[in-house]
């Protein structure tokens, strides 16, 4: 029998209670990456035009969450330390309107159910096309047990731009930048038509399908 599925944009305190409690669960008492519970989910997040918090709940509970930071301090990065992989990154930020997305964490017990993370990256992608950015940045740790590095660059197609050992989290392990061409990765499943492709476009207008296929190729390290 299919359980019930919905995703919440975070809107108000309870919404963020809502976030808070995946994010207690996952990044403090699971992964001790970060101890300071209003560093979780920030009141003023909700507040701020730049940055949206989606929560998915399973019945009624909230079993997945996801930040995006629309047009991110970019500058930031530089102050970890970045050994870049691609070259001509600096100029690739500068021509291109990133979001960044991260505080992505599945509780536990519903790792496996792959329609928690697509439900999340379906409602995040709808918004971010709608807003008109045209990439993805985000970090992932090296050899975590849960990275989604293969999901990330397997499925989605990000591309690794940059390491860099420190970050914001408590985490020993390397941090890996990578983007994401939106367009591009558009593009490539919907040659594919596969269900992943019908499922993160459902209900995408016209106006955003023919935007996808009409933008260049601006990835990091093309020519």
């Amino acid at each position: 029998m299919n359980r019930h599925l919905d995703v919440l944009r975070v809107e108000d305190e309870w919404g963020r209670q809502q976030a808070l409690a995946v994010m207690r669960s996952t990044y403090r008492d699971e992964k001790n990456w970060i101890a300071d519970d209003n560093r979780l989910v920030a009141s003023s997040d909700l507040a701020s035009p730049d940055i949206s918090w989606f929560v998915v709940r399973l019945e009624g509970q909230p079993v997945g969450v996801l930040r995006v930071l629309y047009a991110p301090p970019l500058d930031l990065y530089a102050q970890y330390g970045f050994k870049l992989v691609r070259t001509d990154l600096d100029q690739f930020i500068r021509n291109s309107r990133i979001a960044e997305i991260g505080r992505f964490a599945v509780s536990p017990e519903q790792r496996g159910n792959v329609l928690v993370a697509t439900a999340l990256m379906r409602e995040a992608v709808r918004e971010t096309v709608q807003r008109g950015f045209t990439h993805y940045i985000t970090d992932v740790f090296e050899g975590e047990t849960h990275s989604p590095f293969a999901f990330h660059s397997r499925v989605l197609g990000f591309e690794t731009v940059a390491t860099h050992d420190v970050g914001e989290l408590n985490c020993p392990n390397r941090r890996i930048t990578m983007v994401l061409d939106l367009a591009a990765s558009y593009r490539r499943l919907s040659r594919a038509r596969g269900w992943l492709y019908r499922y993160l476009t459902e209900g995408w207008t016209d106006a955003m399908r023919e935007r996808m296929e009409s933008l260049p190729r601006l990835a990091a390290g093309a020519q």
